[in-house]
């Protein structure tokens, strides 16, 4: 897959999870938010909030640690595809 096609691919699983209209598990939610952030360089949290969700989201963005953005991307559209793929 070429960098075009792979941002064409991730920008469309963006775009499907926001179109989404159903509640999302908490563990999925976590694992889209943290490939997203690498996807987009965007890798911090913001203060404020829910401490407990901030420490939640700062470990998924922990575990995601030394991906490119383009192993990012493509884990974003492998965890899509899968939700979409099998749940129920």
């Amino acid at each position: 897959m070429t960098s075009e096609e792979l941002d064409i691919a991730f920008q469309n699983a963006v775009k499907s999870i926001n179109e989404h209209t159903e509640p999302f598990p908490a563990d999925v939610l976590l694992r889209l938010y943290a490939y997203f952030k690498r996807a987009t360089n965007a890798d911090h949290t913001r203060a404020g909030g829910k401490p407990h969700i901030s420490a939640f989201k700062t470990n998924a963005l922990f575990q995601t640690r030394g991906l490119t953005s383009d192993e990012a991307k493509q884990l974003y559209i492998e965890s899509v595809t899968q939700y979409f793929l099998y749940r129920k």
